[in-house]
């Protein structure tokens, strides 16, 4: 149930950064969401910066929980050119981290995958956050994640696949 007291312009933005990993053949991982599995909703790993933390170091660290990935196995290719911001929907806002934020400012990095899928591992960190992960062309990404997200996905595609 949506408080219809929350005004989103009085809540800030949940501070976030997110990795865009590339293998060798130029595909980007995606994993699919535990939460919105009956969806059918697919993201790159991404999440809360920790206070103190720079956002390039968050953003490996959330790829290392969702993904098993360390910073051994990615060569970091580029940061986004600027933050990216989404909102809630009205059906979120008030319910999702503690109705403390209105959406996320999000800063994204893209990398190469040194590694095998054998590195791979969806249950590094408990709660996993993925219950499956496939590769699929940076061009699809804006597709498969959830609606309220998908313009961060297509500025990103238009700002990282040509670097791919």
């Amino acid at each position: 149930m949506v408080d219809m007291a929350i005004d989103p312009e009085s809540l800030p933005y949940r501070p976030c950064a997110g990795f865009m990993l590339a293998n060798t053949d130029g595909l980007v991982f995606v994993g699919e969401r535990i939460d919105t599995r009956a969806h059918g909703y697919w993201q790159m790993p991404q999440g809360g910066i920790d206070p103190g933390e720079d956002p390039q170091t968050a953003a490996l660290r959330e790829l290392q929980e969702e993904t098993g990935i360390g910073p051994d196995l990615v060569e970091i290719v580029a940061p986004a050119s600027r933050p990216m911001y989404y909102d809630l929907p009205p059906d979120l806002l008030g319910n999702v981290w503690k109705g403390r934020f209105r959406g996320q400012v999000q800063h994204w990095y893209l990398g190469r995958f040194l590694g095998e899928d054998s590195h791979i591992d969806l249950n590094a960190h408990e709660p996993a956050e993925f219950h499956a992960y496939r590769w699929v062309r940076p061009a699809e990404l804006p597709e498969l994640i959830i609606p309220f997200k998908r313009a961060v996905y297509e500025k990103l595609v238009e700002e990282f696949a040509p670097l791919i």
